[in-house]
């Protein structure tokens, strides 16, 4: 056959193609799997065929030997068939529009090889000797450039216009000024596009694409934009921006494909602001930012579900806090490094923000609630989350009433267990109530009972003991006393302001079972003596328990709570009335 790149005459040439045809037919029958795969149109024929081996990209071994067919619009690579010389099955096909060719330096014992580039992959072929690889490179490029010529070629002929039928004589008097109008425009459409860079401007992008070069991309669009900028948008300008185009999309793919959560989420959130710097110079700041959120949201995740639940449930809290806000602070820092002049995305971020603390929170109460932990584990808890959350507020950003949000209806279950649990002792305490004095038998037992007092906030526990090692109250009301306060300081731990009415009606609940006790023991006995113990427990009740209660509550909330006012005043009016049948409790 002809060599395809000598001039021929018309003849010769139609007789070349026919035979170029006939050839690549014959070969194409040896491919298995290529018939319907390979495009048909009439002028495709075979340029270009001959073995290559395939090398691997990153670790150099050899995967394979390939047969190549390059034909005039497209490479269709084969891999030979075991035990049947000259047969091969079908393997790739890439358009020529969308391949690039880059030589590869020999390096020893690595050599003859070339790249191809297309996205978004690239392969690595050696050639069987140096002559074979030069031809290979030459005949690559010619193929891809009359490739080109002719699609100009054709697009050209398809914008030509079309002769339009002569109009009617016009008798409108303005219709010589407005063909004047018109045929400066014709001047303006004429932009310069020969120049050497903007002629290899896709090709350059397709290799900047398939090497990663993203900045290198952007830039030489950045660069064809600033010189089309003030230029009229001709035919050949529409032309070369479709070209563009789509080297814009696959460039958008490949930077979309660095930010989706199956790449590695290691590096942190800087990782990832070369590709979300790029998207935003391509005009994708939204796409950006969704993407950038979805990155860390599963880096977020990863991190959480990496930490091992072992050792005592506060410990485990204490690493919860540190890896997820950590995490949280140093997204926000480069959410604001990266979107500094998109303000619109910063809502996007607070909606990111609130969804990864729902993660978090679903992860506590996991951890504190759902496993039926202690009111001063919880507490303790809910406490170090808080302190983690108040660090945000350095980069102005404020999820305390967030957490307080997704904790109440948690925080809230625990209070009114631990009410109901407080309520069940102290029942089964009354009923076995005998009334009588408490005898702690050692100095030192009754050392502790009054540090445990003064620290539940009562001053004046000295003036209800006795002689010895005796106390003047009931073994009941102390205990409750204890229980009461701690219930309440937890209870303070746990507080915001959603809160305040579950607090309030559960130590109501919890005081009431106590009065109530002492207003029914009061009014049945009749032994004097006894009954004059009761009076002093009540007394004590209701003149120290109380007003500690009401002036803790009022310290640790911030307000008085009337409730209590009004349950002390009603104990007053039992107090001025004892031998009364009717309870005002």
């Amino acid at each position: 056959a002809a060599d395809p790149f000598l001039p021929l005459s018309a003849k010769e040439a139609a007789a070349s193609e026919e035979g170029r045809q006939r050839t690549l037919t014959t070969l194409l029958e040896k491919v298995e799997g290529c018939r319907d795969l390979l495009p048909e149109s009439p002028g495709k024929y075979l340029v270009y065929n001959g073995d290559l081996v395939e090398y691997d990209a990153d670790h150099m071994a050899q995967i394979q030997r390939v047969h190549a067919f390059l034909m005039n619009d497209c490479l269709l690579v084969a891999t030979a068939l075991p035990n049947r010389r000259g047969a091969y099955r079908y393997d790739a096909l890439y358009p020529l529009d969308g391949l690039a060719v880059v030589n590869v330096k020999d390096n020893p014992p690595m050599k003859d090889m070339f790249k191809l580039l297309m996205f978004p992959e690239s392969r690595i072929f050696q050639a069987e000797n140096a002559k074979i690889k030069k031809e290979w490179l030459e005949v690559l490029e010619e193929t891809k450039r009359n490739r080109a010529l002719s699609e100009k070629r054709r697009l050209e002929q398809e914008a030509l216009p079309r002769p339009a039928p002569t109009p009617p004589e016009s008798t409108n008097p303005f219709e010589e000024e407005e063909e004047e109008e018109e045929e400066p425009s014709a001047e303006e459409e004429v932009v310069d596009l020969s120049l050497e860079w903007i002629q290899e401007l896709p090709e350059d992008l397709d290799v900047c694409i398939a090497q990663r070069d993203f900045e290198g991309a952007v830039d030489l669009l950045d660069k064809l934009n600033e010189y089309l900028g003030d230029k009229p948008v001709s035919q050949p300008v529409k032309e070369l921006r479709a070209k563009v185009d789509e080297r814009v999309r696959q460039l958008t793919d490949v930077l979309v494909f660095e930010l989706s959560p199956d790449r590695s989420l290691r590096g942190g959130p800087r990782a990832t602001r070369r590709a979300v710097s790029q998207l935003i110079r391509l005009g994708q700041s939204t796409k950006a930012c969704e993407l950038f959120l979805k990155n860390r949201a599963a880096a977020v995740q990863t991190a959480i579900r990496q930490l091992r639940i072992e050792g005592a449930t506060l410990l485990y809290i204490h690493k919860l806090c540190h890896v997820f806000f950590t995490s949280l602070l140093e997204t926000a820092r480069e959410f604001e490094t990266d979107f500094a002049g998109n303000n619109g995305c910063y809502s996007a971020f607070v909606v990111w923000a609130r969804s990864s603390m729902r993660m978090f929170v679903d992860a506590f109460s996991k951890q504190v609630f759902d496993s039926k932990e202690s009111l001063s584990t919880a507490a303790e808890c809910v406490k170090v989350a808080k302190e983690h959350c108040k660090q945000l507020s350095e980069i102005g950003l404020d999820l305390t009433f967030i957490i307080h949000a997704l904790l109440v209806k948690d925080i809230k279950g625990a209070l009114q267990s631990y009410k109901d649990i407080i309520i069940e002792a102290t029942k089964h305490r009354n009923s076995e109530e005998m009334w009588r004095r408490m005898n702690l038998m050692t100095p030192e037992a009754l050392g502790k009972l009054r540090e445990e007092m003064r620290s539940c906030g009562v001053g004046n526990f000295d003036q209800y003991t006795g002689d010895d090692c005796w106390v003047n109250l009931s073994y009941t009301v102390v205990a409750f006393t204890k229980q009461t306060m701690a219930f309440l300081e937890e209870a303070l731990k746990l507080y915001f302001p959603e809160l305040h009415m579950v607090l309030l009606e559960s130590l109501v609940e919890i005081i009431l079972v106590a009065v109530q006790h002492v207003d029914y023991s009061l009014r049945c006995e009749q032994d004097p003596e006894k009954k004059a113990f009761i009076r002093q427990n009540a007394s004590f009740l209701y003149e120290t328990v109380l007003p500690v209660v009401e002036k803790r509550f009022e310290e640790g909330v911030g307000k008085p709570a009337k409730q209590l006012q009004d349950l002390r005043n009603a104990s007053r009016l039992m107090r001025v009335n004892p031998e009364s049948t009717t309870s005002v409790v």
